[in-house]
């Protein structure tokens, strides 16, 4: 990454990709814990999955677990490694 340009839009590039994981883990989020909560007129307990009723599960712990992977495959792929000071040379050895 030779130019000042060349960097500023591989930060824009790495910025895009962390605000659209955070808006699809608030869209996961926010999908599982309300389209798979239990009618509140329903009498019965609802199913529970290793104890844990279907909406809670998905919403805080499979979320958190799939996201924290697909954070750690974003930074190993899409991430790139730069120089912070603007007069840096860039070494490729």
């Amino acid at each position: 990454m030779k130019t000042l340009s060349t960097r500023y839009r591989q930060a824009h590039r790495e910025a895009r990709w962390a605000l659209g994981l955070a808006v699809a883990y608030f869209l996961w989020w926010y999908c599982s814990a309300y389209f798979f909560a239990p009618d509140p007129i329903q009498s019965s307990l609802p199913a529970l999955y290793w104890g844990l009723p279907l909406w809670f599960l998905l919403a805080c712990i499979v979320g958190p677990v799939l996201f924290t992977l697909l954070c750690a495959l974003m930074v190993k792929c899409i991430y790139q490694d730069m120089p912070l000071s603007a007069d840096a040379e860039d070494d490729d050895a």
